[in-house]
């Protein structure tokens, strides 16, 4: 009775927590360029929330792996006051809170924000990519919520854009239906059709389309990177902001259109289908189980010489990227030490994996993530394992945009360790949250620094909604400093403001470019572990 009890409390608290605004709202109406939406504007806030909003035709039927479709016009009005669906993705990452309305192929729709009244007009504009590997996610995350954006002044859209099969498959018969003879990237246009949605209907919500700034972070940061550097996408934006990522060599960088198309080939083939015209037939159940049981992470971007014509590292090295402010970094523990060692941190395990990894190298990759005392090799290795996974692509789009554009480069590094979790049933996930711990899983090690994903709900100002923590005064300290540095980064193009630390932009000769490393006490120090990131940069041939 007691277990029923509380599981009614727990419902009843998640549906007020939903439908809280709803309560305290009355409906507003916005003219789009297909038509008018209505959403709800709190009396308690002063915001207005238009959820679920289209910004292009279902990818289903014919669409499927197309490039997303502009809008058909409506008549009436079309209620937006829920979360559209998130994309058809399996559950990778357990522990993404979705609120959206279910998983479909039909899922291109934005969430908009805005503290807009009536005449305002000209605000700034972020549009935030979720993170998820391209292969998960949902911009109806709770820690992705654009309410504490929006009370800065600031109209916030997040947007959901195909994944997985359905947003990254390329393959030869798909290239042959194009203009340009290339596939894939279908996740990638998507992104792309919203920045296109947001120029010409941003005004309508109190926006100025031409102060549009990106964020993301992981996946999302990567896909930053990329629309910074897309040819279709770089005059959509005055500024960007990546966490944790970039589509350089080693994290998930774009593929030549040959090898694409090859995976996609063995895709279709292995499952039983000589064509795209036999799989645009199959439902949406079937490519979803294909997809799962061909247990493949996704699929690549792709060189497809359209919305990618060169590599990043080309396109920002020939100054062909958006020449815009840029602010950027990485966590300072984003993956454990033994991700890289495999095994227990002791100095014969660890040397022994350095030459394995770098049998001409060793003794240099040894004197940049020294071995020593056991609590020493955990930190090389947590570095190293993290400056392989993503913190070296995220240095080198900052090494790349500092040296190749007259425009301020900010970086920082997040070390914040989070408080432990409300309920010690549960486990910290890798992309953010929890996941159920299982009952004889070992003793996990303490942190050694701040993980992959964990700065998000900091830096959106969402802690309030993300509750798996034990949040301290200290960590609604970081979370205001932070937010607020993106908040005036968003407005300026410059994250300074009264009462926060200095951060200065690096300069492109800078030899120790200066680093905000943003904790409880945020400060500015020039950064002294640079070498490790020209050594990889060689070693991964960039």
């Amino acid at each position: 009775m007691k277990k029923l009890i509380v599981c009614s409390v727990l419902t009843l608290m998640a549906y007020y927590k939903t439908n809280a605004q709803n309560l305290n709202s009355f409906p507003v109406q916005a003219k789009t360029e297909n038509g008018i939406i209505e959403g709800n504007y709190s009396t308690h806030t002063g915001i207005q929330t238009y959820f679920g909003v289209p910004f292009a035709k279902p990818p289903v039927g014919d669409l499927r792996w197309k490039a997303p479709q502009p809008m058909d016009n409506w008549s009436g009005v079309k209620e937006t006051k829920a979360f559209g669906p998130r994309p058809m993705q399996t559950m990778v990452f357990g522990d993404m809170k979705s609120r959206s309305n279910g998983v479909s192929e039909d899922c291109l729709y934005l969430n908009i924000w805005t503290p807009a009244k009536r005449n305002t007009k000209d605000l700034p504009v972020l549009v935030y990519f979720f993170g998820g590997g391209n292969v998960a996610g949902d911009a109806s995350e709770y820690r992705y919520d654009g309410e504490s954006m929006a009370k800065k002044g600031i109209v916030a859209v997040t947007v959901n854009y195909r994944l997985n099969v359905f947003g990254f498959l390329a393959h030869p018969d798909l290239s042959a239906e194009t203009s340009y003879k290339g596939s894939g990237n279908y996740g990638l246009l998507d992104q792309n059709a919203a920045l296109k949605w947001v120029q010409k209907n941003i005004a309508a919500f109190g926006g100025d389309p031409n102060k549009v700034t990106i964020a993301g972070e992981s996946a999302g940061s990567i896909g930053v990177s990329q629309q910074m550097a897309s040819p279709l996408s770089k005059n959509l934006i005055a500024g960007a902001i990546g966490e944790s990522g970039a589509g350089i060599n080693p994290t998930m960088a774009p593929v030549s259109l040959e090898e694409a198309e090859k995976l996609g080939v063995e895709f279709a083939l292995k499952a039983g289908y000589n064509s795209i015209a036999d799989l645009r037939k199959l439902s949406t159940r079937d490519v979803y189980e294909i997809y799962n049981e061909s247990k493949r992470f996704g699929f690549p971007a792709v060189l497809d010489g359209y919305f990618l014509p060169k590599t990043l590292t080309e396109i920002f090295e020939s100054k062909e990227q958006a020449m815009v402010p840029l602010l950027l970094g990485w966590n300072s523990a984003e993956i454990p030490g033994m991700a890289f060692t495999q095994g227990p941190y002791t100095k014969e395990n660890y040397e022994n994996k350095v030459k394995e990894a770098y049998p001409k190298e060793y003794n240099r990759v040894l004197e940049l993530y020294p071995s020593g005392t056991e609590k020493e090799i955990e930190l090389s290795a947590t570095a190293l394992s993290s400056d392989r996974f993503i913190a070296y692509s995220t240095w080198k789009w900052f090494d790349l945009h500092r040296k190749h554009s007259d425009q301020p480069v900010y970086r920082y590094l997040y070390s914040k360790k989070r408080p432990p979790l409300r309920d010690n049933t549960l486990a910290s996930g890798l992309a953010g949250g929890t996941v159920k711990k299982s009952e004889d899983a070992p003793k996990a090690p303490e942190p050694v620094g701040a993980p992959h994903a964990c700065e998000i709900e900091y830096c959106m100002g969402n802690l309030h909604l993300v509750d798996d923590y034990a949040w301290t005064e200290d960590d609604f300290k970081v979370s205001e400093d932070m937010s607020n540095y993106f908040a005036n980064f968003i407005k300026t193009g410059n994250p300074n403001m009264d009462g926060l630390p200095q951060w200065d932009a690096a300069k492109a000769k800078d030899k120790m470019p200066p680093v905000m490393i943003i904790d409880t006490q945020s400060k500015q120090i020039k950064a002294t572990n640079d070498a490790r990131y020209e050594f990889l940069d060689k070693a991964f041939k960039n």
